[in-house]
Formats: structure tokens, sequence, C-alpha cells
């Protein structure tokens, strides 16, 4: 087939073109196989581990309570004849509360009486026949034996009618009555509750590890629900052992001054305040790393992060103290720590440092 002589020129620049196009590209080379970026540093915060004096305060719960209480029971069964009781009043020591039903112990009184009038009768003519030698001697000692059983016998009906009475043990308040006159009462039945309000008291427990601090005449401040008042009671004796089950000490307390508010049962708020610490370590709360077995902290150590154990103590709004795990001079990160990985380098970004008063330094 014969080309057309228009074609000819216009297929040779076609051609050339092309050649052009294709000997201008330069063949890129492949990157090699296997070949891996260096690895970078990830960039975290620091803080410089220093030790600073630290006063742990604490707030544990207490109990208020009356410097004396009593549920008051009869002593026998009986009727109840008189119910001497004022809700919510406060008697004095050995007023008569209550009166138990005694008319068969008040005969059998009379009775003894007037045996005892007739045996000393008896007595005194055996004394005067034994001084003419009138009886024996031992005729003499039978009547004297018999006056001394009735006295007996009358002493054991007067407890039994002292019984019948009902008295308060102590000066105090009465709370409300738990029965009215007319009742059988028995000594399970309770009649009403005494507390000694003029003076109150407080119970209140911490940590075994304070234990060694709860001394008598220290000072510790409280307040209750609803109440922005707060109190003093100085600490007055501790329980002799520390309760196995919550490894606590409880601790007895006298509170000092009086105030109508403050009612025996109340809960109460407790705050302690121990001598400070000098070498205390305290670490930014945000550094501690949760574990299921404990806590961690990730030290910095010539450019590698180093996980390691800690035991933490309290803390405050953003520091927790630290007791074990750290030292001065440690350096741990702050920041980065659900990257960070064991082992793995780091590179800090800067470094936050406490100054003797307690100030952040950058």
């Amino acid at each position: 087939m014969k080309t057309s002589p228009a074609t000819g020129p216009i297929a040779i620049f076609l051609t050339l073109t092309t050649l052009a196009a294709c000997g201008g590209k330069k063949d890129s080379p492949a990157p090699a196989a296997g070949a891996a970026r260096a690895p970078t540093a990830m960039k975290v915060d620091g803080y410089l581990v220093t030790t600073q004096p630290f006063a742990e305060n604490i707030e544990v719960p207490g109990s208020i309570i009356a410097n004396e209480s009593t549920v008051i029971n009869p002593e026998i069964s009986g009727r109840l004849t008189m119910l001497n009781v004022a809700e919510g009043k406060t008697v004095a020591k050995g007023t008569l509360l209550a009166k138990l039903y005694d008319a068969d112990l008040q005969a059998q009184l009379k009775k003894l009486q007037v045996q005892l009038q007739i045996a000393q009768t008896g007595e005194e003519r055996s004394g005067q026949l034994l001084k003419i030698q009138g009886i024996s001697k031992s005729d003499y000692d039978a009547s004297l034996l018999n006056v001394n059983n009735i006295k007996a016998d009358i002493d054991i009906i007067r407890t039994s009618i002292v019984r019948t009475e009902i008295r308060a043990p102590f000066s105090g308040k009465l709370g409300l009555k738990n029965i009215s006159p007319g009742a059988y009462v028995t000594p399970s039945t309770i009649l009403a509750v005494i507390n000694q309000v003029g003076q109150l008291k407080m119970d209140f427990t911490v940590p075994e590890k304070y234990s060694s601090q709860m001394k008598a005449g220290k000072e510790v401040r409280f307040t209750y629900e609803g109440s922005d008042k707060f109190y003093t009671a100085k600490v007055i004796a501790t329980e002799s052992s520390v309760t196995e089950t919550t490894r606590s000490l409880t601790v007895r307390s006298l509170i000092q001054g009086q105030d109508d508010k403050l009612v025996p049962g109340t809960f109460a708020k407790v705050q302690l305040s121990f001598d400070p610490d000098p070498n205390a370590i305290l670490i930014p709360t945000q550094s501690i790393v949760p574990q299921a077995r404990g806590k961690k902290v990730v030290l910095y150590k010539s450019g590698v992060a180093k996980f390691v154990d800690v035991t933490t103590s309290v803390r405050d709004s953003a520091r927790v103290l630290v007791t074990e795990g750290l030292k001065a001079g440690d350096t741990i990160i702050t920041t980065g720590l659900l990257s960070v990985r064991p082992d793995t380098k780091v590179q800090l970004n800067r470094v936050v440092t406490i100054d003797s008063l307690g100030k952040q330094q950058r």
C-alpha cells in the first residue's frame, strides 16, 4: 500500500517526538528492599524529684458520745405503779424515776419487825436469867441467834424493797420513755435512756501507721454534717490494741466547751494534722501510672524510659506522696505516658523542678 505524500512528514514528526519523550525520562533508582527509617526519640516533659517538707493532714470519721450514758432497766420483775420520766429533761443523781409494786414486801417487813420485837424481849429475859444462872449459856445463845436471824431477814426484805425503786444513776438528760404506768416490766424492759451531756466526748479511728502519734493532750479539730463551725477536742486515751479487721486504732477525745447543737450519736468529720516530714518526696499526680497490681512511674535514664514500682500515701489536689520507689535526684516523665513503652528512647523537652519554697521552676 502506498502512502500519500501529505502523510509522510507527519508520521516522521510523531516518531521523533515519541523518541524524545522516552529518551528524556531517567530511570529513578528503586528503594532497596528491607530498608527502615531510623527511630526518632519521643519528646516528653520531665520532673526532677527532690525532698521537701510536707505536713500530712487526713480526715477520719468520728462519733460524738456522752460523758456517761446508760439504759435504765428495772432490777426485778413487777407491775409499774409510778413513772417519773420527764422526757428531754435533766434530772439529778438519785431522783426516783419509777416504782414497782411492793405491798407484799412491805407486809413481810412488818411481820418480821413484830417478830423482832418479841425475839428481842425474849433475849433480854434470857440475859437476866443467865445472870442469876437461871438458864444455861447455850439457851441464851439460842435466843440471841433468833434475834440476829430476824434482823438479817429484815435486811433482805428492805433490800428487795429498794430494788423496786428505779433511781437516776447520775445527773443527766433523759430521753424518751418506752413504757407507761401499770405495765408489767422485767429486767430486760427499757424504761428510758439517760445521757450526761454536760461534758461530751468523741471517738474516732485512725489508720495503724498513725497510732504512735495519738498521744494524750493532742488537739484535733472536727465539724459535723450541716455545720461550718469547727470544734476542738483533746485526746484523753486510746484503745489498748489495734483492731485486726480494719487495722485501725480507736481514739477517745474530750470536747472542749459546750454547745447545745452537739448531740450524742452525731457523726463527726475529724481533721488530723501531723508533724511535718522534712524529707518528703512529692510528685505530680499525673505522673502515676495505675497498674492491675500497684502503681508505677516512668524514670528518665540516659534517654531511655524505665518503669519502676512505687508506693504512695496521701495526696492533695496536684501532688502525691511517694514512700517507696523513688529518691532525690531521679527524673520522672510526666507527659505522653500512654504512648511511652518500657526501654523506648525519649527526649526531654523541659524539666520542672521544685525550689525550697515549694514553687515550680522550669
